[in-house]
């Protein structure tokens, strides 16, 4: 056989290989939103967002755990936002190239792939056991560890790729450069900014594991962060766990509502990233 043929041979082998693993993933996929929505979606009605979580046997639904999510997220993502964003603009502008800056982005990348269970810990020994009580200020605290790092990997790459004329014109024009990245730069990355948000908000939604050292959970509807606090994660780990039919279907109906709340702030996410780059 030909130098040719056996390249054209193992180019073929690689291509089919390649074809089967997508296969393989795309099936999984497409077999786990069948399974959520099949069982999930005949759960979902007006009652999942206006009562609470019920006692076994009883009417009810997931509100106290919907809005519990909702304002740990929140208080996540303001921590995650401002720090996310000003350290990713000092590792884009200031510290590209340094000693210093390459540490910065390795205990960076090191956060990102750390377990979500030692936040979780580290979190309760920082602000829940200090405090002797659990609350949902400690629970968005540990959500925005887990974020923070998407948010600074995302926005130094999303500075990184503006282009340098933006800078060179602004200081040209007497602006000092803190001016240029405030003005000019993040105005032109602001979609990419956006992006990053929605990224951490997105692997933060699901998080089961920290909010159970920190928040512990609440049976009822509760707003005040300084108090135990219900999250759809708590509470689908809870309900899944239960013998109770109605939980059990309760449990399958929130983690429909997480995984397309994850779906949909995903999808917008690929889109606003790709109208960064082609921009």
């Amino acid at each position: 056989m030909s130098r040719a043929a056996r390249r054209r041979a193992f180019n073929g082998i690689f291509v089919v290989l390649c074809g089967i693993a997508t296969a393989l993933a795309l099936g999984v996929l497409i077999m786990i939103l069948w399974t959520l929505l099949s069982k999930g979606l005949g759960g979902i009605d007006l009652m999942i967002f206006t009562q609470d979580q019920p006692a076994p046997g009883s009417p009810g639904g997931l509100r106290n755990a919907i809005v519990g999510s909702l304002i740990m997220c929140a208080i996540g993502m303001f921590f995650a936002l401002i720090i996310g964003i000003l350290a990713g603009t000092w590792l884009a502008e200031y510290g590209a190239g340094t000693r210093y800056g390459a540490v910065v982005r390795f205990l960076n990348d090191v956060l990102i792939s750390a377990p979500s269970i030692l936040i979780g810990l580290f979190v309760y020994e920082l602000l829940v056991a200090p405090f002797h009580g659990f609350s949902g200020f400690a629970g968005g605290v540990a959500l925005a560890f887990l974020a923070t790092p998407i948010v600074v990997r995302t926005t130094e790459d999303i500075l990184t790729l503006q282009p340098g004329a933006l800078r060179e014109a602004g200081m040209a024009l007497g602006a000092s450069r803190a001016f240029v990245i405030r003005r000019i730069i993040w105005k032109a990355a602001r979609s990419g900014l956006l992006t990053a948000g929605l990224l951490g908000f997105a692997r933060i939604s699901g998080e089961t594991a920290p909010l159970l050292f920190t928040s512990l959970g609440n049976q009822f509807y509760n707003a005040n962060p300084t108090q135990p606090m219900a999250s759809l994660p708590t509470t689908i780990f809870q309900f899944a766990l239960s013998a109770q039919e109605d939980w059990t279907r309760l449990a399958w109906v929130g983690a429909l509502l997480i995984t397309m709340a994850v779906l949909f702030i995903n999808i917008v996410g690929r889109v606003l990233a790709r109208e960064t780059h082609r921009s």
